[in-house]
């Protein structure tokens, strides 16, 4: 509660007055949240972060308040004194904090007065997006936008709290850096002191954070802010923040268990949720088979399953002709689905499609038989014994299926799991399903170049045993560690590589030239080479852990000034251009825009 109480009127803020102030001299000041002019009485709600009050002006005893009364508008600025006194029986307001009292106004004085506003504010109505970006500073006002900054707020100290009794400094490292891969691309800073030469906005604090290990401050910490130059995607932002972590001599279980701690009292601190640990764990291979994704969503089952087994011998020209190619027969069952009409199956067919499938072929278990999309002479006793047998499937289930290469197979399985998991109502978003995901593979083959690249980075240590890094390196397991909730990475982790013979070889896996190690990466070597510890960490996203705390759609709803889809802030109107001059003391040249370029957002 915030209050004055060095004279004999109450200074308060609109959401602590109670029935203990009864009598009391008290002045509010916030927005009014809405007038009502009853004729003899008029009543006005003024609001500010704390909550509302019920004002009531009464032309009988305080005529000039009351005449000013009268003239004020939504979101008109406001100070008003009167006596708190208690409501009429009937009357409360049960559902407000101050719903007990109202303020009998006395004086009333407007401080600034407000333009109607484009949307409503008191309210949480469904308002145009860009509107909502354009007057940004109006829709924080809004009451869930101010509730979710507040959370936001309370998670972010609980964090700093958190890591703070248990021996972690917070250390700032630089925004201004130098330009090394990181998988995006990165935000250039021209040198004017140094022309032609270019800083880079930190996609993350890697290479510090492993450095401030080599330096001895042995558990570190920062509220990062993060940029990357992505491509525009719908829930991405170009700058984020993320809790960022890393400590000396750690082991994998380690970190782990201090990172459920951390979001255990987070959700406890800032929401009132209880949150069980230990997390599950599963490993990628494991994620991939039963989920098709490496971020499964463990709040409700249809896990997936390998049919290829119940289609050997088939008729079925294209599941026979897809198990000789060599490819697999991934499907779930579907709970009650026996129930869904052929059109209804149509519809799974064309999101499937839609998802990326070749097909969709499903078996209905129905009580007067099973029905399917495959062909009569296909559905053979024992191939229907295998497939209610490899899935647990029971009367009134179907199954759900697709053939094509395992990967492929599984992330369009995993996908429609999900889609038939949010339309039977499964995934309340007030519901929270913590697990992590181990044994990530070390590295990848980019799917259009062909080359070998990291699955996550170039600084993840191999798992123990396989630091020799010989044979296939696509065979090799990384200390990789992704705390998932609901379906969604909120952190990723590793345990790094400190020996600087060990991430030479690494570099050279990924084809760097020993120049190009050495220009990008050679102060980091040079530094391991001075007794660098064990290390390791994670760093969980603060804006998606936010959006899914609130169950928002979008983190933009967790932001306070985010940039919208196309990644503009149509508030300030930025990116804009910037005048010739400034660019000349930059040492550039901007060419011609391209005829294709697209337009400008306008409200």
């Amino acid at each position: 509660m915030t209050e004055n109480t060095t004279s004999t009127t109450l200074h308060i803020t609109c959401g602590d007055l109670t029935a203990a102030h009864d009598g009391r001299t008290a002045m509010v000041q916030g927005w009014v949240n809405s007038a009502r002019d009853h004729g003899d009485l008029i009543f006005i709600d003024v609001r500010d972060r704390f909550g509302v009050t019920q004002t009531v002006f009464d032309p009988s005893i305080a005529p000039e308040a009351a005449a000013l009364a009268k003239t004020l508008r939504s979101e008109d600025v406001i100070r008003v004194e009167g006596r708190v006194r208690r409501r009429p029986a009937g009357t409360e307001n049960q559902k407000i904090a101050t719903g007990e009292i109202e303020l009998a106004a006395m004086q009333a004085l407007v401080l600034n007065r407000s333009l109607t506003p484009p949307f409503p504010i008191h309210g949480d109505g469904d308002v145009d997006e860009t509107l909502r970006m354009r007057y940004r500073y109006l829709d924080l006002r809004r009451p869930h936008m101010q509730r979710n900054i507040a959370l936001r707020h309370r998670a972010v100290k609980t964090v700093r709290d958190y890591l703070d009794e248990r021996g972690f400094l917070e250390i700032e490292t630089p925004m201004l850096i130098k330009q090394t891969p990181e998988g995006a691309r990165d935000f250039l800073v021209p040198s004017r002191l140094h022309p032609g030469e270019f800083y880079a906005l930190p996609q993350s604090p890697q290479l510090f954070k492993q450095i401030l290990m080599v330096a001895g401050f042995h558990r570190y910490f920062q509220i990062a802010r993060c940029f990357r130059d992505e491509a525009s995607r719908a829930d991405r932002q170009p700058e984020f923040t993320q809790i960022d972590i890393e400590m000396a001599f750690p082991t994998q279980d380690q970190v782990i268990e201090l990172v459920e701690g951390m979001l255990a009292r987070v959700f406890d601190e800032a929401l009132d949720v209880q949150i069980a640990t230990p997390f599950p764990r599963l490993t990628y291979a494991d994620a991939m088979a039963k989920y098709g994704v490496d971020k499964p969503d463990l709040r409700f089952g249809l896990e997936l399953a390998d049919y290829g087994a119940a289609f050997e011998g088939t008729e079925f020209k294209i599941f026979a002709s897809a198990i000789a190619a060599g490819k697999r027969i991934i499907g779930f069952v579907d709970p009650g689905g026996a129930a869904r009409s052929r059109r209804e199956f149509d519809a799974l067919v064309e999101s499937a499609l839609g998802l990326g499938a070749k097909g969709l072929a499903w078996i209905a278990f129905a009580d007067d038989g099973p029905r399917s999309s495959l062909p009569k002479s296909a559905l053979t006793p024992q191939m229907l014994d295998s497939l209610t047998r490899i899935g647990n499937a029971k009367p009134g289930d179907a199954v759900l299926l697709v053939a094509d290469d395992l990967v492929a197979a599984q992330s369009v399985a995993g996908q429609l799991r999900l889609h038939v998991g949010a339309a039977k109502g499964l995934r309340d978003p007030k519901r929270f399903e913590f697990c992590w995901v181990l044994d990530f593979p070390l590295f990848e083959r980019d799917a259009e170049t062909g080359a070998i690249t990291s699955m996550h980075h170039p600084f993840t240590a191999p798992a123990p045993g396989l630091e020799a890094l010989d044979g296939d390196p696509l065979t090799v397991r990384a200390q990789h560690y992704d705390v998932v909730l609901n379906g969604s990475e909120i952190g990723s982790g590793s345990i790094r590589i400190h020996d600087p013979e060990l991430q030479r070889r690494v570099f050279r896996i990924l084809g760097y030239t020993d120049e190009q190690v050495h220009d990008r990466f050679g102060f980091l070597l040079d530094a391991f080479a001075y007794g660098a510890p064990p290390h390791g960490g994670i760093a969980p996203g603060v804006d998606r852990l936010i959006q899914m705390m609130v169950g928002a759609d979008s983190i933009r709803e967790v932001i306070a000034f985010p940039k919208n889809q196309r990644f503009q802030d149509l508030m300030i109107e930025a990116p804009a251009p910037v005048p010739p001059e400034l660019l000349r003391e930059l040492s550039l040249r901007v060419d011609a825009p391209r005829s294709d370029a697209a337009p400008k957002a306008k409200v």
